[in-house]
């Protein structure tokens, strides 16, 4: 079995689990924007969004560059292939007990035909 490192899944899953910040790592994948141009998009303060980034860019999903006064926000090197590794384990498992229990579900309805 594969051991991951907790704190960096703690991270990257502890960023992805806000609706808001899955929202800006969406609209950073079209274009780079500002934290400003983020924030009004978002409907919300300047200081939320630079929280929101900040967690973003903690867990290394988004950098940010200081141009002037303008604060600049990109997509981040880091591309979760980890993470993806890791739900994808879970995710054949899952699909081997459904494909398992679909098997019962059949035995069953095959038994409830016969039945008189």
């Amino acid at each position: 079995m594969v051991q991951y490192s907790q704190t960096e899944f703690d991270t990257s899953f502890a960023a992805l689990s806000d609706t808001t910040r899955r929202g800006v790592l969406e609209q950073l994948g079209r274009a780079d924007a500002s934290i400003t141009d983020l924030a009004e998009k978002f409907h919300m303060t300047l200081t939320g969004m630079k929280k929101h980034v900040g967690v973003l860019e903690h867990a290394g999903l988004v950098t940010t560059e200081k141009v002037g006064r303008v604060r600049t926000c990109k997509l981040g090197l880091r591309q979760l292939e980890k993470e993806v590794a890791w739900i994808q384990r879970y995710r054949q498992l899952w699909d081997a007990r459904f494909d398992e229990l679909d098997k019962v579900v059949v035995e069953l309805k095959r038994k409830e035909n016969l039945a008189p």
